[in-house]
Formats: structure tokens, C-alpha cells, sequence
């Protein structure tokens, strides 16, 4: 039976390898596999400049929510937020961060339904869809240790295949294991060169890039579920941020060396037509495979995101009270009910519009990852010189470094707003966040205290 209980009563199950992994699990899904096809045939070869880019922006972003955790004990992201600028902006985010996992976690079950159909050609997309996502909500009912386990080794299987890839690729491009082709080496400066259209298109990959990365900031939810999270958390952030980006600049750098930028189509994932060109024998089906558990590994960490994030504003008192409730096992069963319903509707919605849907959805984490990432800087910057103690970590070069990336990530973030290509899903964060900024002045009216 499920019970009402205080934040604190979250189980504190989750070790700094289950945080890394799931972290990792929510950043490496559909944006590397399947988006990176797109950000090539945006950039060319010189997208990995990009990626390199996004990834020092991030590095401040979490070096910020480290230093917040070693002063702000046993909260999380959506509490540094309201520290710093008070509970309508905390809401504000909270819920437009809720809204992004929930997208993000419909596109991934719908990509696992289409990955899945490479096996089972006659089957309906939206049942596999289905099935995937009655998965993913089964996992989330576990114990919280139980689920950080099984996301460990969900993502483990992805980042040990991203490897293997790496070094398969980089001994086929430096002739290691011999090949038919001439030299590989060739192609990152044919076809137009390493920038084929121009420098300036490594800024309009930006977008599919920032939803890529977008699930690092997990880490800033797990906190109250993570033993010494103010000890784990520096190390945990040093670490993961070189891992994520050798795991994203490594591999598209093996995949524009062993094809042709321009030759790499949007039907399939990148990764599928690099391993189907060596001739391997199974390598579709390996890859198949990874993608599978890479999609379905980034919608688990994200219905954490999500159900974490929402009882986390009801605990707060910004959302409905029956959404603060744990079962037995420590899990908030009523935001994982929550998150079923949506992500239950949202497999169904590949019956109707499957094309539309992932290049809708495609755009709308990526930009409201851009805001998330202002919100924890800004944070961060504003608490600075009213610690009630002083952090164990620093940020570095602080004021000037979190200044420039706020004021970077604002820039971006304005540049999309206009971007005619985005319009639609822009539109429709937009008008998600419009929506919020009206009922947290309805709701907050009284400064930070809610309303009947």
C-alpha cells in the first residue's frame, strides 16, 4: 500500500556507479545512434567541433550543480533553483523539465518499437512500441536500488559495444585489420572538406547536439537517493564528463572516417551502415541490438528524470499532495502511474505519425535542455556569495566562467527561437512555458507561498 512520506524517505540505495551509468544511460539513446545521422549531414565531419563545444558548456553546468550539492545537503536540482530565484521559477522548471523526459522518453519507445521491427517486420509499430514501454514502467516499479542495478548494466551493455566500436573502427581506418579501401584518412577532407558547409553550420547542429547531451543534469536528481551524494558528487562530474565526450566525439569521428559524410543516410542509424559496410558477418544484428538496450536504457533513466522531478514539486508543494507517495519499496508509485499513462498514449501516437513525431520531439528536449542548463548556472552564480558554508568544490574561474556559459547558453537558446526550421517545436515549448509562467503566477501569488 502506497503511503505518504517526506523527500528524505526516498531510499538512499544508489551508489556513485549506478549515478555515472544512469546519467550516461539517459544521455547515450537515440540523439548519438540515430540523431548523429542528421548532425553529420548538418556539419559534415566538423560537427565533432560542435560536440566538443556543447560538452565544455555542459562541463560548467555540472561543475555548478557539484558545488551547489556540497552546500546544499540532501537536495537536488529543482531545490538549488528555488534557493537561488524562489518557487515560480523553481516551477517553472521543474515541469518544463518533466515535460522534456516525458517527450524524450516517447520518441525513445518509439524508436525501440522501429529497431525492434528489423526482427519483426510484421508486427505493428505501436505494439512493440507498447511493449517496450510497459517494460520500462515495470523496471521504475522496483526498489530504487533494484533499478539502479539493472540500469547499470543496461547501460553497461551500450558503452562496452560504443567501445568495441571505437576500436574496431579506428583499426579498419589505420589499416590494423585490412580492408578493400585505399585509405579511409581520405574522407574526412573529401566531399567538400572537414567543413563542408561552412564553419558556421557547426552552430545550427546545436540543437540535436543539446538533446544528445541533454540527462547528465540526472545527476542533480539523484542526490537525495545517493549515499554522501556532497562527497561523490566532484569525482562523479570529473569523470563522467570524459567519458561522455569520448563516447560521442570517438565515435563520430570513426564513423565520418569510414564513410563519407554524404553518404551517410537518414533511414538508419549511422552506426548500422558503418558496421554494415565491413562486411562483418552479424554485425546488423549486433548493432540492432545495441540500439535496442541503448534506446530502452536512455527511456529508463528518463522516467526516473521525470517521476523524480515531478515528486520532487509535490513534496514541495507544487503539485498535486497524492503525487508525494512511496510504496513499500521507496519508489514514487503515483508520478510512475503518471509517466505510464503518457508514455503508454505516447507509443500509441506511431500508429498515427511516426515521422512527424520524432522530428516534433527531436527538437523540444534539445531546447528545453538549453533553459534547464541556464537555471542551474544562473543558480549557481547567484548563490555563490550567500553560501551558509563554504562548498568543498569550486567552480572554476568563477564569476567570469559561469557568466560567459549563461550568457552562451542564452545566445543559443534565442537563436533557436527565431531558427525558422525549429518553428513548429519551438512553438510548442513556447507555449508549455507560457502556460507554466501564468499558473505559477496564479499559484504563487503571495511571493514563494501557494495558493489554496
Amino acid at each position: 500500500m502506497a503511503q505518504t512520506r517526506t523527500e528524505e524517505s526516498l531510499q538512499k540505495k544508489l551508489k556513485p556507479r549506478h549515478i555515472i551509468f544512469m546519467a550516461m544511460g539517459g544521455v547515450i539513446g537515440t540523439g548519438i545512434f540515430k540523431g548523429s545521422a542528421e548532425t553529420i549531414g548538418v556539419a559534415g565531419p566538423g560537427v565533432i567541433v560542435t560536440y566538443i563545444f556543447a560538452g565544455l558548456l555542459l562541463l560548467v553546468v555540472m561543475a555548478a550543480m557539484a558545488e551547489m550539492a556540497t552546500v546544499y545537503k540532501n537536495k537536488n536540482m529543482k531545490d538549488f533553483v528555488q534557493e537561488a530565484f524562489g518557487s515560480r521559477v523553481s516551477f517553472v522548471m521543474g515541469w518544463m523539465y518533466c515535460f522534456m523526459w516525458l517527450s524524450v522518453c516517447v520518441i525513445e519507445v518509439v524508436a525501440a518499437g522501429s529497431f525492434l521491427q528489423y526482427w519483426f517486420a510484421d508486427t505493428p509499430l505501436w505494439m512493440l512500441s507498447l511493449a517496450c514501454a510497459v517494460f520500462i514502467i515495470l523496471i521504475n516499479l522496483l526498489s530504487v536500488g533494484v533499478f539502479g542495478e539493472f540500469e547499470f548494466w543496461l547501460a553497461g551493455i551500450k558503452i562496452a559495444m560504443i567501445v568495441i566500436f571505437i576500436v574496431l573502427g579506428a583499426s579498419l581506418i589505420f589499416n590494423i585489420i585490412p580492408s578493400g579501401s585505399t585509405s579511409y584518412l581520405q574522407n574526412y577532407t573529401q566531399a567538400g572538406g572537414f567543413f563542408p558547409n561552412g564553419w558556421t553550420s557547426i552552430f545550427s547542429a546545436l540543437l540535436i547536439v543539446m538533446f544528445s547531451y541533454g540527462g547528465s543534469e540526472l545527476i542533480a536528481l539523484t542526490l537525495t537517493e545517493t549515499e554522501n551524494a556532497e562527497k561523490v558528487m566532484p569525482r562523479i562530474v570529473g569523470n563522467f564528463m570524459l567519458r561522455i565526450i569520448l563516447f560521442f566525439t570517438l565515435p563520430i569521428l570513426i564513423i565520418c572516417g569510414l564513410i563519407p559524410w554524404n553518404e551517410i543516410g537518414p533511414e538508419s542509424s549511422p552506426f548500422v551502415q558503418v558496421l554494415a559496410s565491413t562486411g562483418l558477418p552479424g554485425a546488423a544484428h549486433v548493432m540492432n541490438f545495441i540500439l535496442v538496450t541503448a534506446v530502452l536504457s536512455a527511456a529508463n533513466s528518463g522516467i526516473y528524470g521525470a517521476s523524480r522531478m515531478m515528486y520532487s514539486l509535490a513534496a514541495g508543494g507544487e503539485a498535486p499532495k497524492f503525487l508525494a507517495r512511496t510504496n513499500r519499496k521507496g519508489s514514487p508509485f503515483h508520478t510512475l502511474l503518471v509517466c505510464a499513462v503518457v508514455l503508454i498514449g505516447g507509443s500509441m501516437l506511431g500508429l498515427f505519425a511516426q515521422d512527424q513525431l520524432f522530428k516534433v520531439l527531436l527538437a523540444v528536449p534539445g531546447f528545453v535542455v538549453i533553459l534547464v542548463w541556464i537555471c542551474i548556472a544562473a543558480s549557481q552564480l547567484k548563490l555563490r556569495t550567500r553560501y551558509p558554508v563554504q562548498p568543498t568544490f569550486k567552480v572554476w574561474g568563477f564569476p567570469y566562467i559561469t557568466g560567459v556559459t549563461v550568457l552562451v547558453l542564452t545566445v543559443i537558446a534565442l537563436l533557436f527561437v527565431f531558427d525558422e526550421g525549429n518553428r513548429f517545436s519551438i512553438s510548442i515549448c513556447l507555449g508549455v512555458l507560457g502556460f507554466l509562467s501564468i499558473w505559477s503566477l496564479i499559484r504563487f501569488r503571495q511571493g514563494d507561498r501557494p495558493t489554496a
